[in-house]
């Protein structure tokens, strides 16, 4: 993989009257306040930016198109990224002015005032002597007159589409203050066929959908695929020779392997933080308690022993603590247990029942799939406080964290289809929307930030 951040200065000769401040500078807009989306409640208005076609030095043919095709495509992966944030309206691109090179560093702003656009992302794209992609990044306040930042990255031709991703990331860290999250994969389950038959594939993607693949054939059904925090290896659930047990997959081989040995019945795996440690829940002698399994191999270490069914247990981004649910109370509610078991304590207080709970990677949330009548994806503190439904559909199910922890995927279930299909929604539940795959999908896991 090459994608190195580069020194934009030195890979734009920049005109005379081009501005060059320090990049994490934060210039104030008009008026003295600082460009910046409020995303402290449901988004309104979101905010008018401008992304043109990225202009090129020199037209050169590459493995990936000419460098002036691509320039079109970047701004449009940028644009989709941005959007599908609800934060931003990309301008149509009947409104967008056409952009030359010398112009990157020393925008119109005159001319964009006029469109009603209040950020802008201007940026190029040159074919380098080594076979790499050179690809520059500015954002720009219109209203002040002013750039705000500005990022550059050398990549591979095929991989052009992180650099567009990068550049979104860049806009979207600068101007909401949250971290990134547009340049990391999904995993999923890929289902399609009659409900009776349904075929079931392991399959990875960008999180745009782009770049698809299969990563198993669907001769076994297979469920609840997780990313070990390095990317490196996948855990999942397989009903291989109709058995239920749980398998980790090494992406660069592709090689599997039991994660417990022996016959009992495993499932719901996910990783611990530092990537040394996989929960399962296991059956033994008919009772479902959460263990924890040295993620090379070893030996399960129980970590419940109540007569109940406890399951999906997920570690806090620490390590410290697990949260998880159980049915010891006579119906799921979500407990919470330190790391070794003990201080076990219920946190789930509503009304309907509680499952699925996973931690936020920024540790202030636990979202779950509250079931009440429907299925919809919710979040509370780790202490059970701030209650609140994020979703809005008939049987939504799964959550799953972007690595910034604002946004959250999950599958839904439309009412008598039997066919599911992924969505994401944000902490404002405003900002819902589906998330393109081939085939019908389900089980989500997204994977951590691309290096």
């Amino acid at each position: 993989m090459i994608l190195r951040n580069i020194l934009l200065a030195a890979a734009i000769a920049l005109p005379a009257t081009a501005q060059t401040p320090a990049p994490d500078a934060a210039p104030p807009a008009a008026g003295g306040a600082p460009i910046r989306v409020d995303i402290t409640g449901g988004i309104s208005q979101p905010m008018p930016i401008a992304i043109p076609v990225m202009p090129t030095p020199a037209s050169t043919n590459t493995p990936a198109g000419s460098t002036d095709a691509l320039g079109a495509q970047l701004a449009q992966v940028i644009s989709g990224d941005l959007k599908g944030s609800g934060l931003f309206t990309p301008l149509a691109p009947g409104q967008l002015r056409p952009v030359v090179f010398p112009q990157v560093t020393a925008p119109d702003y005159g001319g964009w005032l006029t469109t009603g656009a209040q950020a802008l992302i201007q940026g190029f794209v040159q074919a380098n002597g080594d076979g790499t992609l050179t690809v520059g990044c500015y954002l720009y306040d219109v209203f002040a007159k002013q750039e705000l930042t500005r990022q550059g990255f050398v990549v591979k031709p095929s991989e052009w589409r992180r650099a567009a991703h990068k550049c979104a990331d860049m806009v979207y860290t600068r101007l909401t203050g949250e971290g990134p999250y547009f340049d990391s994969q999904v995993i999923y389950v890929s289902e399609t066929g009659p409900k009776v038959r349904r075929v079931k594939r392991l399959a990875i993607m960008d999180q745009d959908g782009a770049n698809h693949r299969f990563i198993t054939n669907g001769q076994s059904l297979v469920l609840t695929p997780r990313f070990a925090p390095n990317r490196q290896s996948i855990v999942f659930m397989s009903f291989e020779n109709d058995r239920p047990r749980v398998y980790s997959y090494d992406v660069g081989s592709g090689r599997k392997r039991l994660v417990v040995d022996g016959g009992a019945t495993t499932f719901a795996p996910r990783f611990s933080p530092d990537g040394r440690w996989v929960l399962v829940s296991m059956i033994v002698n008919g009772n479902c308690d959460i263990y924890k399994v040295p993620a090379g191999g070893g030996t399960p270490i129980r970590l419940t022993t109540s007569p109940a069914i406890d399951t999906g247990g997920s570690f806090s981004p620490d390590g410290s603590q697990i949260v998880f649910e159980s049915d010891r109370s006579g119906g799921q509610q979500i407990y919470v247990m330190n790391a070794d078991g003990s201080n076990q304590h219920r946190i789930s207080f509503g009304g309907g029942r509680y499952a699925t709970p996973v931690w936020s990677p920024r540790g202030d949330l636990i979202a779950f799939t509250h079931v009440a009548g429907k299925f919809n994806i919710g979040t509370m503190s780790p202490s059970g406080q701030g209650e609140k439904i994020l979703s809005n559909g008939w049987q939504d199910e799964g959550p799953t964290w972007a690595p910034n922890g604002r946004v959250i995927l999950f599958f839904r279930t439309g009412q008598g289809s039997g066919k599911a299909d992924l969505w994401s929604v944000d902490l404002t539940g405003v900002n819902e929307h589906p998330v393109p795959t081939p085939l019908d999908g389900s089980d989500p896991a997204w994977g951590p930030l691309l290096p």
